[in-house]
C-alpha cells in the first residue's frame, strides 16, 4: 500500500507503511529459515529475503534522513536480494516431497521473485530519472504482484504443513 501512489496517502504514511512492511516480511522469512529442519534450497531462500529486506530496511532509515542515490541503491540490491531469496527457494519447491500446497509454493515463489524484480527495476530507473511516471507504476505493479505471491505462497505453506502434521499422526 505504501508504494501505491493512487491511495493519496501522506508520504510520511507511505513510508511507515514501507517500513513496516519490509520489517515484517523480513522477520517472517527469518522465522521460516528458522523454522526449516534442515539445510535446504528453502531454507538458504528465506535467509536470502531476511536479507534483502534488512538491506531495504536499511536504505529506507538512511534514505529519510538524507535522500542520496547511495540509500537508493541499498533499496534497490535489497528488492534484488529478495527476488533471488524467492527465486532460491521456489528451486526446492520442485524436490519437496509433500504433495499438498506445492502448486500454491511454486505460483507463490515465482510471483515475489517477479514482483521485486519489478520494484527493483523501477528504482532503477527512479535512480537514473529514466520514466519517472512509468516507474510508480512498475513498483507498484511489483509490490502488488509480490504481496499476491505471498499471499498464495501463505496458502501453500499451510496445506503443506498440515500434510506433514497428517503424515506424523498416522505414523
Amino acid at each position: 500500500m505504501g508504494n501505491t501512489p493512487s491511495f493519496h496517502l501522506s508520504n510520511e504514511t507511505n513510508y511507515q507503511l514501507r517500513l513496516v512492511g519490509n520489517v515484517l516480511q523480513g522477520t517472517g522469512s527469518a522465522l521460516s529459515a528458522d523454522g526449516q529442519g534442515t539445510i535446504s534450497l528453502e531454507k538458504l531462500g528465506d535467509e536470502i529475503q531476511a536479507i534483502g529486506n534488512s538491506t531495504v530496511v536499511t536504505g529506507l532509515v538512511l534514505y529519510k534522513t538524507s535522500n542520496t542515490p547511495a540509500e537508493q541503491k541499498l533499496i534497490i540490491t535489497g528488492s534484488w536480494l529478495q527476488a533471488l531469496g524467492s527465486f532460491v527457494g521456489l528451486t526446492d519447491e520442485f524436490f519437496d516431497s509433500t504433495a499438498d500446497g506445492r502448486i500454491e509454493n511454486i505460483i507463490g515463489g515465482l510471483l515475489q521473485g517477479i514482483g521485486n524484480s519489478l520494484q527493483a527495476i523501477g528504482g532503477t530507473e527512479q535512480l537514473k530519472g529514466i520514466n519517472n511516471d512509468g516507474q510508480q507504476n512498475i513498483g507498484t505493479l511489483g509490490s502488488w504482484i509480490q504481496a499476491t505471491g505471498a499471499v498464495i505462497s501463505l496458502i501453500g505453506q499451510v496445506k503443506e504443513e498440515l500434510e506433514e502434521i497428517a503424515m506424523n499422526i498416522n505414523e
